[in-house]
């Protein structure tokens, strides 16, 4: 075993580690839960923009730490949990890309994004005080 991966072993097996890990896996869990809340409820609802919002914002974090967990498995040699893992990981951004006209809190809100951000990045500003 490499040096990296024996130090992603030791990482994994202490206590911090562990917390970290189950941490990330509550909130898998909970991303999968309002997922199926969302699945379930009726179109155009609160409920149903609500669950599709906490999807949303926990779809991206809850896929980064399933491809932490399945190479801390791979590191193992624990190939079920590894292919575990990756199904998943493939299962929630098949849900993410799936159902693209779903209202939520974040539909629009790239282009309002980026709009700030050009406003804040423009030359317009001057950071340094005028001489005088």
């Amino acid at each position: 075993m490499s040096a990296g991966m024996e130090s992603v072993a030791m990482f994994a097996g202490s206590l911090a580690g562990l917390v970290i890990l189950s941490l990330g896996q509550a909130m898998v869990v909970a991303c999968l839960c309002f997922d199926m809340v969302r699945a379930t409820s009726v179109p155009r609802s609160h409920r149903r923009y609500v669950a599709s919002t906490v999807f949303r914002t926990l779809a991206l974090p809850s896929v980064l730490v399933m491809g932490i967990s399945v190479l801390v498995d791979a590191v193992f040699w624990s190939w079920l949990d590894a292919a575990m893992g990756v199904f998943v990981m493939v299962m929630i951004i098949f849900r993410l890309h799936h159902d693209k006209d779903e209202d939520n809190w974040w539909k629009g809100k790239g282009k309002k994004l980026a709009r700030w951000a050009r406003k804040q990045l423009s030359s317009g500003r001057s950071l340094a005080p005028a001489m005088g």
